[in-house]
C-alpha cells in the first residue's frame, strides 16, 4: 500500500481548457495515465493536490472525476484555486456516490490515514498576498491547523499537503509557515508552480521542513511516491 502524490492536472474532458497549448503539456494526458498506471497499483494512495478539473460545476467535471476514478488506487482530493466545482462536503460525497465514483475522496478539514502516515492539509493561499487578502490566509492557517490537529489524533504522522506554496522564492506565507512550524510537521508537498516559475521553487529541506514541490508538470506527469518516514 504505497503513497503517491501529484497537484494540477487540469483536466478538460467537458470543457474546451486544453492545458496542450502550454509548452510542455503536449499529449498530457496520455503521459499522465501511463506513469500513473505504470506505477501505482489498485492497493495504493495517491494525492492529488488540487486543480483537478476545469469544470465549473461537479456536473462539468464529471468526466475529469470518472477518468480519475478509472485510474487505479484510491484519490485523496484536495482543493486548489482553479477547482470552481468545489462546493460543500455533503455534496461533494454524495454526488461521488450517486455516481460510483468509489475511489474518489475529498480531504477537507480532516486527514485520512495511509499506513504509517495521516494525509492532512488544505489549499493553502498566495505566498504574496497583500492586506486584502488577510481573511483568507487566516483561514485557509485554521484549515491547515484543523487538518493536522485531526492527523495527530489518529496517532500517526502528519504529511501535509497544500494547493499554494507555503515558500516561493524568497518569499513566505507567514501565517500557514507558523501553522507548520509550530505543530511540528516535517514533510510538505505543494503544487501550483508551474512552467518558468519551477526554477524558483523551494525545494529540500527548508528551515528543517521537507518541501517537495508536485504539480504535474513539475513531475513530467508521474506521480511521486511519498515515502513513510521523512528523509531528511
Amino acid at each position: 500500500m504505497a503513497l503517491f502524490a501529484i497537484a494540477d492536472p487540469h483536466l478538460s474532458f467537458s470543457v474546451n481548457k486544453p492545458m496542450d497549448v502550454f509548452s510542455g503539456w503536449d499529449d498530457y494526458v496520455t503521459r499522465l495515465e501511463q506513469n500513473w498506471r505504470r506505477l501505482v497499483s489498485d492497493d495504493d494512495t495517491v494525492v492529488i493536490a488540487g486543480d483537478v478539473s476545469w469544470g465549473m460545476s461537479l456536473e462539468e467535471a464529471k468526466a475529469d472525476f470518472a477518468f480519475l476514478d478509472n485510474l487505479p488506487g484510491k484519490k485523496l482530493i484536495f482543493k486548489g484555486n482553479h477547482d470552481y466545482w468545489w462546493t460543500t462536503r455533503r455534496q461533494m460525497d454524495l454526488f461521488f456516490e450517486q455516481n460510483g465514483f468509489s475511489t474518489l475522496r475529498i480531504v477537507h478539514n480532516d486527514a485520512v490515514a495511509v499506513e504509517n502516515v495521516a494525509v492532512c492539509g488544505s489549499r493553502g493561499w498566495f505566498f504574496d498576498a497583500g492586506e486584502a487578502d488577510k481573511k483568507v490566509i487566516l483561514r485557509e492557517a485554521g484549515r491547515v491547523r484543523t487538518s493536522i490537529e485531526a492527523a495527530k489524533k489518529t496517532g500517526l504522522t502528519p504529511v501535509v499537503f497544500l494547493h499554494y506554496p507555503p515558500v516561493f522564492g524568497d518569499q513566505k506565507c507567514d501565517e500557514i509557515w507558523q501553522v507548520i512550524k509550530d505543530e511540528g510537521v516535517d514533510r510538505v508537498y505543494y503544487g501550483h508552480v508551474h512552467g518558468a516559475g519551477i526554477r524558483h521553487a523551494v525545494t529540500g529541506d527548508y528551515e528543517g521542513v521537507s518541501l517537495t514541490l508536485i504539480s504535474c508538470d513539475g513531475l513530467q506527469f508521474t506521480p511521486l511516491f511519498v515515502p513513510q518516514e521523512a528523509e531528511i
